[in-house]
């Protein structure tokens, strides 16, 4: 329990004796810098039910707490807030409760909680990882730990989009031009070399549209006559008729591109528990649009077609199946869905990793489903994330202008590398170790730059200025670890047994009081889907810390119990570093 679970039912008790009331909510916040206290109580709420001024209604209250409880020591109040000081006894007893817990601010699934099933990814398979992805997976990952470590069993999952048009291209331009390529001889990556042939296909596309064009066609003529895209939609006929070459050709290519994603993803740091593809899925939902026509939930046009109309709802009438018998995107994300749900029974929820664009089309998903009657479609939740842009400007794949994952990676790394060394703080590192530090500084930098925005938020990305090692960046937290372990590695005391410290110095009080926030954040984080959350939290200790570091001696300190308690709270302070940073899917080294 912190501080305000334990004084709540005392300020209820107060306003129960002194006013004759009862009140259900108490609001509290931190206490503002420039005025003594710990935490505050928020009085203005109580004026709907208590008659009189907020000072002389805070000052009882205060009074009370002071006579009444252990923890409350002094108060003030300030307009409608009351202050209250909190003892160090208090702090103390709470930070020997868990300084030794390596799991402080996690909580354990309940057997009977339903899981949560979190989607990111889900790229198509036409071409390697780009910037775009580097946000959805690391939004969606982190996203996945802080759900389960707030307490809930969480499935990490993707859905790949290995059929259509798209992949087509990319295989017609491979059979025209690529004189048997594979990855081995080409000395690429799978899902690079497949993007080459994207790009290549849009190239000899744009070059056949420019001729036609100069024979007097329109633009718009030329676009549906030119030879490569006819045969790009037959490809296609071709594969959903199950032509053995053209299925074959489209295993191996794909395969190509699932070996890329998956070497992308390792150096990434981000997994999944299972993988959907739209090969598989893109039928399922046309049984439930029988089931909803049933219902009375679909309708059927003259055509054949079938809508469902949800303008009462304020929205506008959606196809769901096709003249021809079809299904739609829509009709295959609700078949993914409940097919989801089928596949793990245990699932309650489900949160989907997809950009603002696509915004309108899961307000649309999931009333759909709550109309199906689905129980667990109560608890659908589109993680809608803003795009990732440079500063020149957007990317686009077709024309091979997309920031490539690997690149960008590989990028990061070398960034970092050049910044440690510039700083001059290498000496005694091996290559393989400078190799290995630059690798964590350089993705913990691409990670917490993006991470620590609001998901809603447009984010232009800025490498150099990721890197920096001041300011609210990755780096910067990773050395206020690094530093605090070789404060560790120095102390050459025993500083596992209890310090018998009793008075607190007030940088030590406010570090504590950082610290005892991380349970609340990790919950706040969960239900806000907010990754953001977490990164400025261990942002705002590591400020705390550093100012705690510069306030206070450690090992210089000459009293050994105080040296004693300060390692141990430098210690705690890392330990929770580390723990937020795992949740960002960011590693922390040991010295830098």
């Amino acid at each position: 329990m912190n501080v305000s679970e334990i004084i709540l039912p005392h300020i209820k008790k107060s306003i129960e004796l002194v006013f004759n009331t009862a009140v259900e909510k108490i609001e509290f916040q931190q206490t503002r810098k420039d005025f003594e206290g710990d935490i505050t109580m928020v009085i203005f709420p109580l004026l709907k039910v208590i008659k009189g001024n907020p000072v002389e209604i805070g000052t009882k209250i205060g009074q009370y707490l002071v006579e009444n409880t252990q923890e409350v020591v002094r108060f003030n109040v300030v307009s409608g807030f009351l202050n209250l000081v909190i003892s160090d006894a208090y702090y103390l007893n709470f930070f020997n409760e868990i300084k030794d817990n390596e799991t402080f601010g996690f909580v354990s699934a309940s057997p009977n909680e339903k899981a949560v099933m979190v989607e990111y990814s889900s790229p198509n398979t036409n071409k390697p990882l780009h910037l775009g992805h580097v946000r959805n997976n690391l939004l969606g990952y982190s996203v996945a730990e802080i759900i389960k470590a707030s307490g809930k069993k969480v499935y990490k999952t993707q859905i790949i989009n290995d059929r259509g048009i798209h992949i087509c291209k990319s295989m017609l331009a491979w059979q025209k031009f690529g004189i048997g390529q594979t990855p081995e001889t080409a000395g690429l990556k799978g899902d690079k070399l497949v993007g080459n042939f994207y790009v290549a296909f849009d190239k000899q596309y744009k070059s056949e549209i420019k001729t036609l064009i100069s024979e007097g066609k329109t633009e718009e003529e030329a676009k549906k006559l030119a030879p490569i895209i006819l045969e790009a939609q037959q490809m296609l006929l071709d594969w959903e008729a199950g032509k053995p070459e053209v299925i074959e050709l489209w295993k191996k290519m794909n395969q190509w591109v699932y070996d890329g994603f998956a070497q992308t993803y390792k150096n990434l740091g981000v997994n999944f528990d299972s993988y959907y593809y739209e090969s598989n899925t893109y039928l399922l939902g046309k049984e439930v649009v029988q089931f909803g026509l049933e219902k009375g939930i679909f309708e059927k046009d003259p055509d054949g077609s079938v809508w469902i109309d949800l303008t009462s709802d304020g929205l506008d009438r959606k196809i769901v199946l096709r003249s021809d018998g079809t299904a739609v995107y829509m009709t295959q994300d609700i078949g993914t869905a409940i097919q989801r749900v089928k596949d793990f029974p245990d699932v309650g929820g489900m949160v989907y990793t997809v950009g603002n664009e696509q915004d309108y089309h899961f307000k649309v998903l999931f009333l759909i489903l709550k109309k199906l009657g689905f129980e667990w479609a109560e608890n659908l939740f589109h993680l809608s994330y803003g795009m990732v842009e440079l500063p020149s400007g957007k990317m686009k794949s077709r024309e091979g202008t997309v920031v490539d994952a690997d690149d960008l990676m590989e990028e990061m790394t070398k960034t970092a590398g050049d910044i440690a060394s510039e700083l001059g703080k290498l000496d005694g590192y091996s290559d393989e170790e400078k190799a290995k530090l630059f690798n964590i500084i350089g993705l913990g930098a691409l990670k917490y730059y993006i991470l620590k925005v609001d998901p809603k938020k447009q984010i232009l990305f800025n490498p150099e200025e990721s890197v920096d090692f001041a300011g609210n960046t990755g780096p910067f937290i990773q050395y206020t670890y690094a530093r605090i372990q070789s404060i560790l590695r120095k102390a050459d005391f025993d500083f596992v047994t209890l310090s018998p410290v009793e008075v607190l110095h007030n940088k030590e009080k406010e570090l504590i009081k950082q610290i005892e926030l991380y349970p609340e954040v990790i919950q706040n984080a969960a239900q806000n889907h907010s990754p953001a959350l977490i990164a400025n939290y261990t942002y705002d200790l590591v400020k705390e810390y550093n100012s705690f570091y510069q306030s206070v001696s450690i090992l210089g300190e000459d009293n050994l119990d105080k040296k004693i308690f300060r390692v141990q709270l430098s210690k705690k302070v890392a330990d929770t570093i580390k723990s937020g940073f795992t949740l960002l899917g960011i590693e922390v080294p040991e010295r830098m």
